[in-house]
């Protein structure tokens, strides 16, 4: 079984390697942080984070808008199986369960299929399971089916030993705060939590558990009913309508498009990786990680996030 809440797991790897694989929350949208107002999301401050604590770390974000679970566990394992990394997150099936005909127990089996490929491979494995839709207008529709898709994600981290975020246990996403304008991405701040909260689960924590648990100082402001239908009424024109269309005829917001980092490759220049051996030589990096000791504040596991146990064969 799973550990319970909080229960210590056991001293973090180090990770020197990472491909984050997935659709259009993987790439980034609506984080537009980067340089020049680029997409950075969570797979790419994840990896900024862990880069600070290995100076040869390589990273890939094979992410794009509109892939169904077909790509994810198509081209993109393909291509991450070649490359070996050490870690890899899974954040997909979206686009298919939006997909009302489409039949969750076949996406089920296609997504434990994929993540076996990658366990046997060696490699470690974090799947991020569906956030919760239920107070966001017309996506509540779609809630019991990523209920559904989102407890198989789980049966199939028991079955593989594999670990898991479980985004609808983050509190924190519940929270218009941590959304954008078009209410199906996190903006930069929703993608900060996630990021923070597989590093905790890695073991490498960015900071204290507050910043991925409770980053609210205040609670979300509520606005009058006739404002809400307002600005229900707009969401509607700006985002709703286009999607219907594109579902219609059978297009995708991501058709012709690239993953940003396509690559395996160093994460930083010669020069960077240089400074930062110094820096991990000067502090000891076999005790500290950006400050924080592993002895001090051990990796935990929680609702919202569970190492699985030994695979079964």
């Amino acid at each position: 079984m799973n550990p319970p809440a909080a229960a210590p797991v056991g001293r973090p790897e180090l990770i020197r390697s990472y491909v984050a694989i997935g659709d259009s929350i993987t790439e980034g949208m609506e984080d537009d942080s980067g340089p020049g107002g680029e997409y950075r999301g969570f797979a790419d401050r994840l990896a900024d984070h862990l880069g600070t604590l290995s100076p040869d770390f390589r990273y890939a974000n094979l992410g794009v808008r509109g892939r169904r679970m077909k790509h994810i566990f198509g081209e993109q394992l393909e291509q991450t199986l070649a490359w070996k990394p050490d870690l890899v997150t899974v954040l997909g099936g979206g686009n298919d369960v939006l997909r009302p005909k489409g039949d969750l127990d076949e996406l089920a089996e296609t997504f434990e299929w994929g993540v076996r490929q990658l366990r046997d491979a060696g490699i470690r494995v974090v799947i991020l399971a569906g956030h919760d839709t239920g107070w966001i207008p017309v996506l509540r529709l779609y809630r019991g089916r990523i209920a559904v898709f989102s407890m198989h994600m789980r049966a199939v981290a028991e079955r593989t030993g594999t670990e898991i975020v479980d985004l609808w246990a983050l509190n924190a996403l519940n929270d218009p705060r941590a959304w954008s304008d078009d209410r199906l991405h996190p903006n930069g701040a929703g993608h900060q939590i996630v990021a923070a909260r597989v590093a905790d689960l890695l073991g490498h924590p960015m900071g204290p558990t507050e910043i991925w648990a409770d980053p609210w100082a205040t609670p979300p402001q509520q606005l009058p009913r006739i404002l809400r239908r307002r600005e229900g009424r707009r969401w509607a024109r700006q985002y709703l309508v286009p999607w219907l269309r594109r579902r219609a005829l059978g297009r995708s917001s991501g058709d012709g498009l690239q993953a940003r980092r396509p690559v395996l490759d160093y994460l930083h220049d010669e020069e960077t990786r240089e400074q930062l051996r110094k820096q991990l030589r000067e502090v000891g990096a076999d005790t500290h990680y950006n400050d924080y000791s592993a002895d001090d504040t051990p990796p935990t596991s929680s609702p919202s996030g569970t190492k699985g146990p030994e695979p079964l064969r």
